[in-house]
């Protein structure tokens, strides 16, 4: 892509310091009307006082004999550096596992990369339309319904993660009751943007709750947005492909791993790892199971679905791993985010994949999904996985254990580091001893280790002891 200045001729990038008093109002009406006529209203992009961007001008013995279906590469040591629990200045929660350098890397691949940014309203004759978009051509079939959730009229603001083919978009949404027989009295807008990453749309939101609220008050104004996406756009190839390419991947070093997801910046407390895991108590342990498995997980929940978008993304970090070369021959573990209706198909040819909807509709959907999760009610209609949800005293044991995000990613490197010795050793026999040194339930975890075996091809022998045979 282009390199682009950070000065845009209708913006200044930078954070309205705190305390700062706002500017003049952007109407004229008085604070407490609402105003239709876009003829009353002044081009808005500031924020108020520390809370977005400001606007201006210029997871021996009798036994059972397991295999998996291929060999696998021997055991690499590998591992990332820097703190993975932290915390940022702002007190949002960080999710970390990637070196310095690849982060360093995974920002600069990201940097500017805005393909869209646009505006859908609800229209009491026609329903969620796309009002307004830059560029004019970009297809946005299915964004009204994404970036505003089923169920939303009930609530008074809400923000939501998508993807959108191979693009992945963030949007905040409002609700604003006004005096208008025509607009049955609420008025309904959603801002958002489109880009090749998620990781990084966090650092828009602000901009995005700030321009939806002035769209409310001031409908047709789109000067700050047409500012933003000059300033921020991407430089799509030719091909229409829709792959922006702007790192190359010796960059990337240890980034580029199926099984490591890159740190996306949680900017709500609700929405972090420690929040997550003590919401689901000890059924993250199942969760956790499940999304090393690599299997399609669907979570349900009303409006408003900002923070259950993060827990998709929490979900997805329970299967990270850092040792390279593990998961090069499973399904990526893609986080969805919110689906409806209208996701129906692309989701029947997904193998994996973690996503969250406000439609009950999907429970009924069976074969889309393999775990469906209805607040804390982790459940499958699919036989062969009933075992997992019963926790065993392995489960309980890491659950006391857990104090951080770092924790997973740590136990699934010590299961496959362990994994991998033995495949590579002269006697690939995975032992009862094996197990509990992985921190897992020799009786408990063995149906999770026959399918772990076969999901990412590992070519070992599994003898445990069975406590039935004398």
């Amino acid at each position: 892509m282009v390199e682009q200045s950070d000065r845009a001729p209708l913006l200044d990038w930078e954070e309205v310091p705190p305390g700062q008093p706002p500017p003049s109002g952007p109407c004229l009406d008085p604070p407490d009307s609402v105003s239709s006529d876009p003829s009353k209203c002044r081009p808005q992009g500031w924020e108020g006082a520390g809370s977005g961007w400001a606007f201006s001008p210029g997871a021996p013995g009798s036994g059972t004999a397991v295999r998996g279906r291929s060999p696998h590469s021997p055991p690499t040591q590998a591992g990332p550096e820097g703190d993975a629990g932290a915390t940022d200045e702002e007190g949002d929660c960080a999710f970390t596992g990637l070196s310095v350098k690849d982060r360093r890397a995974a920002e600069w691949e990201e940097k500017d990369q805005i393909v869209a940014v646009f505006v859908v309203t609800f229209d009491t004759r026609s329903g969620n339309m796309v009002e307004w978009c830059l560029p004019q051509d970009v297809n946005l079939d299915g964004v009204e319904f994404k970036s505003m959730a089923s169920g939303s009229h009930r609530i008074a603001n809400d923000f939501i993660y998508f993807r959108k083919g191979c693009y992945f978009g963030l949007a905040c949404f409002a609700n604003m009751p006004v005096e208008s027989e025509l607009e049955r009295g609420a008025r309904m807008k959603s801002v958002g943007i489109l880009s090749p990453s998620y990781t990084l749309l966090y650092r828009y939101m602000h901009f995005l709750e700030n321009q939806v609220r002035h769209q409310l008050q001031c409908p047709g104004q789109y000067s700050p947005l047409e500012a933003f996406y000059e300033d921020k756009k991407a430089v799509l190839p030719p091909g229409g492909n829709g792959l922006v390419t702007v790192c190359p991947t010796s960059n990337l070093g240890t980034m580029v791993n199926r099984c490591m997801h890159p740190e996306m910046k949680i900017t709500h407390p609700a929405g972090c790892m420690s929040q997550f895991i003590r919401f689901f108590g000890e059924q993250i342990m199942v969760l956790w199971k499940f999304a090393l498995l690599r299997k399609r997980i669907l979570i349900f929940s009303p409006p408003p679905v900002g923070v259950v978008c993060y827990r998709v993304y929490c979900c997805c970090c329970l299967a990270n791993v850092s040792i390279p070369g593990i998961g090069a021959s499973v399904p990526e573990f893609r986080p969805f985010f919110y689906i409806n209706v209208a996701d129906i198909t692309a989701l029947e040819t997904e193998l994996s994949y973690v996503a969250c909807t406000t439609e009950k509709i999907f429970e009924e959907k069976k074969e889309l999904y393999d775990v469906y999760i209805d607040n804390q009610n982790v459940k499958t209609h699919r036989e062969s996985l009933q075992p997992l949800l019963r926790i065993n005293s392995a489960d309980r044991e890491k659950y006391r254990k857990l104090s951080e995000q770092r924790f997973f990613m740590e136990q699934n490197n010590r299961i496959f580091q362990t994994l991998l010795e033995v495949a590579g050793s002269a006697d690939p026999t995975l032992t009862t001893e094996h197990v509990r040194a992985m921190g897992l339930d020799p009786q408990g975890d063995r149906g999770f280790l026959v399918d772990l075996l076969e999901v990412y091809g590992i070519d070992v022998m599994l003898v445990i002891d069975n406590p039935c045979c004398p």
